[in-house]
């Protein structure tokens, strides 16, 4: 169960059902709205499909919201996920960037579809496709698909059977280089933050080799607070930010009510020192 911690009035990391959250764009932020956050940014995998609903919700409840995607990248064969927030969601390179992930998540399902019908389960594409409710699909729509048919118990089980790296109804991912995802991000005007850096479960050789190397791509800060970090994290990741001059930021990663992750806004403040990457933008809280 994910560690519950005071309100923050700031959450820049969350999903709704444009990727593989469970609640609509305008639903998640009603409940952010309950929660008492105050400035959100809706970060869908992949997509920024769900930002127009999520403005217009957003906008009646006089929620401040950052238009953010969180896109699948790579960095020396480590899979990482960066944020892009403040971007411009009808930039045409952004958009053609995402688009040629989406293209990939496309052949990654059919792939899916194909290796589990081999293993002697068929129609699993139409079957995520129906439970994502939306273009992206994911290998959680996969995973949520199996645990509904009955063939797993829970998501770990669909993952450490078909669905992990190794397993019946694994694809290797494909993602774009990191240095390209940031300079999309770039010239659509926003700013580029890791996501979740205690996730990657590098050394503090290697982490600190990612973070100056997002940093020379053009990285401008890194997730120092999130739903799922380890006791210490902040502070070490805190530490990283102010050394290497980098913003901080914080994200729950909300997925929805049940999904297991952290709830929204439930996230520590960032350690004394380090800039909030929402200031850096020009946003003051108090």
């Amino acid at each position: 169960m994910a560690q519950q911690y005071p309100v923050s009035p700031v959450d820049l990391h969350m999903h709704s059902m444009a990727s593989d959250g469970t609640m609509t764009p305008a639903d998640l932020v009603q409940r952010v709205h309950g929660a008492g956050v105050r400035v959100m940014a809706l970060t869908d995998h992949d997509n920024t499909a769900g930002l127009d609903e999520a403005a217009v919700q957003a906008e009646t409840l006089d929620i401040r919201l950052i238009p953010g995607v969180e896109i699948s990248s790579e960095w020396e064969t480590q899979g990482i996920h960066i944020v892009g927030l403040f971007v411009d969601p009808k930039n045409s390179v952004l958009q053609e960037g995402l688009s040629r992930i989406m293209a990939f998540r496309d052949w990654r399902a059919m792939e899916i579809d194909r290796l589990l019908a081999n293993a002697g389960i068929p129609g699993a594409e139409a079957g995520a496709r129906a439970m994502a409710g939306s273009r992206m699909v994911g290998r959680s729509h996969f995973g949520r698909w199996l645990v509904r048919e009955g063939c797993c118990a829970d998501a770990n089980e669909a993952f450490g059977k078909y669905l992990g790296r190794g397993c019946k109804a694994y694809v290797p991912s494909n993602w774009i280089p990191m240095t390209e995802v940031v300079g999309w991000i770039h010239t659509a005007g926003g700013y580029a933050v890791l996501a979740h850096p205690g996730r990657y479960k590098l050394s503090g050789t290697r982490l600190r080799a990612l973070l100056s190397a997002f940093r020379d791509a053009g990285g401008v800060g890194l997730e120092v607070c999130t739903g799922s970090q380890a006791a210490g994290d902040r502070e070490h990741l805190g530490r990283l930010a102010q050394q290497l001059g980098m913003a901080g930021s914080v994200g729950s990663d909300f997925h929805g009510p049940d999904a297991g992750h952290a709830a929204i806004g439930h996230l520590l403040p960032l350690p004394d020192g380090v800039e909030p990457v929402w200031e850096r933008a020009g946003i003051h809280l108090y």
